[in-house]
């Protein structure tokens, strides 16, 4: 268990951290002076630009003018303008850096700070009556200590060596009672000389000692921004040593429970996570905010949080599971937290009656994910909280976890040639499912962990499917009741189908709404509509469409919805018509259990790995590939030529039709008594576009090559050997064909070629379309 605390970051208007550097006349220390009030580390804090995004979704999108970010701490390259804020009852600690330039050791005694410190009250609309000016210059000098720690409690160091030519560090700590205006001036210090490790007594009174005070006189920015600034030598103000006190504000402590340092790629890990208000005053408007928030979830406001309690979750499943096949889900990414950009980053953490109060503290879940990529990974947290909207505090975090390698997965959709119409009971239905359209998607799941951290084998136990317009139906190779084992090295492929959803799912109240479909290939079922296996996927999937630049809210049901009116007929339009022929939005969710053995146990790990299907017959990983550094243009100070108007490729052309061949598998014929048979075969063309597509169906064979003419030289089309129709948007439309054999064999019927083009473009020409796969035909002579 880690606990990160912090312990004074108020911010208001300006910080309370403040780091500054100076070297003092004297040749006997250098002194660098840092005012600071937290105990996380400056080099690993989180970007700046975080906590401004973390400020807007709390204020509802706005920022405010006075925002500055806080600091950890304030140094020379900061902006020291503004006076810094310290809150009363908790403490500033001043590092000061002495150096001793001498060949002998130096010996401090009764070093503590020299301060100046104004009362006021803060608790008046105007802003506080100003009282009496203390300091504690009197005190110091006649070592009383204690004078007035009713104010200011001032730490004194009573010894404090230093080595010849050694540079050390003393940490002088400042607690304030009183609301106010501190200076801190200097710092004072008894010096003498002695042998370094001489414990027996005290120095002060062994040792012959003269009183020293070191004045911290920081020399602000030079400015230089007005035309006379420029023409002279003028310094502005440094207000590090110079913070105001303010009135009590609440003091944020977390704690994470096993929160893990490694993980495989797509491990999930569920962890917990306690926040501890260890102030006065009641806490509010907490929330999390992360530079990769793909990495963790709390859940959704429906998640189920049992066990409760850390050790009950210790041996637990971190997703849920069923005994028997759920039915089909639909879940909107609101529920799980995700509505825009900026909610993805910034998390809000439900308090009881909104308000953590003193001393109270909360424990809820983490779900964490590794990174996709191998490599060590850093994880900024930054946790905001209020004090009843009078500014807000942050507490930041930097984890680090090292991802080892686990699957690989990748997919590819194809669209499915065969219709089968033995399983409808009506034409109405086969017509609306062909429609709809169905496809396959074959998933191949390597294992390339080399058998790093004790992995010994991998089981696929669920494959699911996530969108707006399919969802998985079926799987077309089952293994059976066992899960698919991978040891090192080996791959797997698994091939399923997948259908359009219902009509009724895709209505307005569903357009954002995503359709999660599970198939198991173990004994339990994994619900993916449920906290964390969904929490996961949206997170990742806005990410990735955003950058495949976007298939809108609702998909294709919006599509439509639109009227395609002539002037949609131009080239832009006719594009983005194409597109969407070869556009899928179907993300694959590969579910595994990885068996590890840790300290001669066995221990079981769980993942999930996505895979983003973008476009008919283009293979997609769930590696993500890297992006490739942009080359540096030219600056151009005129404008640039419009670009040309974008025109669909042929590739993209090539999917507007879908064809099929409907015929018996074998057919037997009397070729003794009669040397022609004919074979009755259909040919379905459905338009997958959205608009009007002339076709030409040409049955002529292409080629006339003696390893054409073995396959199907010897059979020919009969009647009409070319056709020019006109499909309506999605129409389905069937031609009736009669092939013609001479004599007994195995033939390809799949020779018809079929051209396309939209039916508004006249200026472009008839494309191929894909072919099917061979449509193989026996015939027997009886």
């Amino acid at each position: 268990m880690t606990v990160y605390r912090h312990n004074a970051c108020f911010h208001n208007s300006s910080v309370t951290h403040t780091t500054c550097e100076l070297r003092p006349r004297s040749a006997v220390c250098e002194t660098t002076v840092k005012n600071t009030s937290s105990l996380s580390q400056c080099a690993c804090a989180p970007p700046p630009e975080l906590e401004e995004r973390v400020v807007s979704v709390a204020n509802r999108g706005m920022v405010p003018i006075t925002f500055q970010p806080s600091q950890c701490c304030l140094n020379s390259q900061t902006d020291n303008l503004r006076y810094p804020l310290a809150v009363v009852e908790e403490p500033i600690i001043v590092e000061v850096v002495f150096r001793n330039p001498l060949k002998v050791p130096l010996a401090l005694s009764a070093l503590s700070l020299l301060w100046k410190f104004t009362l006021k009250g803060f608790s008046d609309p105007q802003g506080g009556a100003t009282g009496e000016t203390v300091s504690n210059e009197k005190e110091v000098r006649l070592l009383i200590t204690t004078a007035l720690n009713d104010i200011i409690d001032t730490q004194v160091i009573p010894e404090f060596t230093i080595s010849p030519e050694e540079t050390k560090v003393a940490r002088l700590k400042l607690l304030p009672h009183k609301t106010g205006e501190l200076h801190v001036l200097g710092v004072v210090y008894n010096l003498g000389t002695g042998e370094v490790g001489n414990s027996e007594g005290s120095l002060a009174e062994d040792l012959m000692c003269v009183r020293g005070q070191q004045n911290l006189e920081i020399q602000g920015p030079r400015l230089n921004m007005t035309k006379e600034e420029k023409t002279s030598v003028r310094y502005g103000p440094d207000r590090r040593l110079d913070p105001i006190i303010t009135p009590p504000m609440p003091l944020l402590e977390v704690f994470f429970i096993n929160f893990p340092t490694g993980l495989l790629c797509g491990e999930i890990r569920k962890a917990w996570v306690e926040f501890v208000n260890v102030s006065a005053a009641p806490l509010t408007g907490l929330r999390v905010g992360s530079t990769h928030p793909e990495f963790f979830t709390f859940g959704s406001a429906a998640s189920d949080l049992t066990p409760v309690t850390p050790t009950a979750a210790e041996h637990c499943s971190a997703y849920k599971t069923v005994a028997m096949p759920p039915s089909v889900a639909t879940v909107s990414p609101a529920a799980f937290g995700v509505t825009s950009g900026d909610q993805l980053v910034v998390t809000e953490i439900p308090l009881s009656r909104g308000v953590l109060g003193p001393g109270e503290a909360l424990q809820i879940p983490l779900w964490l994910r590794g990174p996709d990529q191998e490599g060590v990974h850093e994880i900024n947290f930054l946790f905001y909280y209020e004090k009843n909207c009078a500014g807000h505090r942050v507490l930041r975090h930097t984890a680090f976890i090292c991802a080892s390698r686990s699957l690989s997965v990748r997919a590819m959709a194809s669209r499915s040639n065969t219709l089968h119409g033995r399983e409808r009971e009506t034409e109405e239905q086969q017509e609306a499912e062909e429609k709809n359209g169905s496809m396959l998607v074959f998933v191949d799941v390597e294992n390339i962990n080399t058998s790093e951290a004790g992995v010994r084998e991998f089981h696929i136990v669920q494959v699911s499917s996530s969108s707006r317009q399919w969802r998985l139906h079926k799987c077309i190779n089952p293994v059976g009741d066992k899960d698919s084992k991978l040891a090192s090295r080996e791959r797997g492929k698994l091939c399923f189908k997948a259908t359009r959803c219902r009509m009724e799912e895709a209505t307005s109240d569903a357009a954002e709404k995503y359709t999660f479909a599970d198939l198991n290939l173990g004994n339990e079922q994994i619900v993916s509509s449920t906290t964390p296996c969904a929490d996961f996927f949206f997170r990742r999937g806005l990410h990735s469409e955003a950058r495949r630049g976007g298939v809108s809210a609702g998909g294709a049901s919006q599509m439509q919805r639109k009227s395609l009116t002539p002037q949609s007929g131009t080239d832009d339009g006719g594009t983005s018509i194409v597109k969407k022929c070869s556009e899928v939005e179907l993300d694959i969710i590969v579910l595994w259990k990885a068996y590890v053995v840790e300290d001669n146990k066995q221990l079981i790990l769980e993942g999930q790995l996505h895979v983003a299907l973008q476009t008919i017959g283009k293979e997609s990983c769930s590696l993500s590939q890297k992006e490739e550094t942009q080359e540096m243009v030219l600056l151009k100070f005129k404008p640039d030529v419009p670009p040309p108007v974008s025109k669909p490729s042929l590739e993209q052309l090539s999917h507007l039709i879908k064809t099929c061949l409907h015929y018996p598998e074998s057919y037997d014929h009397p070729f003794p008594q009669k040397s022609l048979c004919t074979v009755p075969v259909t040919l379905t063309l459905s338009n997958c576009s959205l608009a009007q597509v002339d076709v030409i169906v040409d049955l002529r064979h292409k080629t006339t090559s003696p390893e054409s003419l073995e396959v199907h030289g010897s059979f020919s089309w009969l009647g009409q050997t070319q056709y020019k129709l006109q499909l309506q948007a999605q129409e389905v439309y069937r031609l009736f064909l009669k092939a013609c054999f001479f004599q007994a064999g195995v033939y390809n019927l799949g020779t018809p070629r079929v051209f396309a083009k939209l039916a508004q473009t006249s200026a472009m020409c008839e494309t191929s379309q894909q072919s099917a796969m061979p449509a193989l035909i026996i015939i027997n002579s009886i």
